[in-house]
């Protein structure tokens, strides 16, 4: 098997005219990181290719994340050949992926035959924005009867977005059958069912991306 994840990253920047969104930093780079300790390549896409804007919020001045984040400045647009030749996809947060993930008819059709061959599919935060919709071609949400985290409602509510989103994660994930699993606000907690991985926040990024290397080594 080849030893290649696909991560798949936002390009949504505004959640209200005064608030600006995009790619969490620390869902990409940490989760980037520990994919490359364990020797993996990492291809770094976007929903529309090019440089990705960060979430202001989620930047710090981290010498041991600059690798991580020179990939952001030209990413591949993401395509459906993207659904060949890697054992992993991974998709991390940022309110960003609100927006451009849950109806991307690409990274949908890429997700679902993930979903189809047994692939490994990760995502932390918001990241699981992405897999919402997903079904498998029978029409059952990937989701439905799995242990599922995400970022929480409650967690929306205190950060007083909840009414700017166009819909609540964890209601979402629940709505769509899953046994949704959560710990307190901000608190690390990541779940694996199998070959679906999913993070609370981002203070869960490293056990997620390390989940998902359990995950493959399986």
């Amino acid at each position: 098997m080849s030893k290649r994840v696909l991560m798949v990253v936002t390009n949504h920047t505004t959640i209200t005219d005064d608030h600006k969104t995009g790619l969490w930093l620390e869902e990409f780079a940490v989760p980037y990181l520990v994919f490359k300790e364990k020797g993996y390549d990492v291809t770094v896409t976007s929903i529309e290719g090019g440089e990705v804007s960060l979430d202001p919020n989620s930047i710090e001045d981290k010498p041991e994340w600059k690798e991580a984040e020179a990939e952001l400045k030209t990413t591949e647009k993401l395509t459906k050949e993207h659904a060949n030749g890697y054992v992993a996809v991974f998709l991390p947060g940022g309110h960003g992926t609100m927006f451009d993930f849950p109806d991307n008819e690409t990274l949908q059709y890429i997700l679902q035959q993930f979903a189809e061959e047994g692939g490994v599919i990760g995502s932390v935060c918001h990241g699981p924005a992405g897999i919402v919709n997903v079904t498998y071609k029978d029409g059952t949400p990937l989701v439905k009867g799995k242990k599922v985290t995400a970022f929480t409602d409650s967690e929306e509510m205190e950060m007083q977005l909840d009414q700017h989103m166009p819909f609540l994660l964890e209601s979402k994930i629940r709505e769509k059958g899953a046994d949704f699993q959560k710990d307190e606000n901000w608190s690390d907690f990541s779940v694996r069912d199998g070959n679906l991985v999913t993070g609370q926040n981002p203070q869960s990024s490293r056990s997620t991306a390390e989940k998902v290397m359990e995950a493959l080594e399986a």
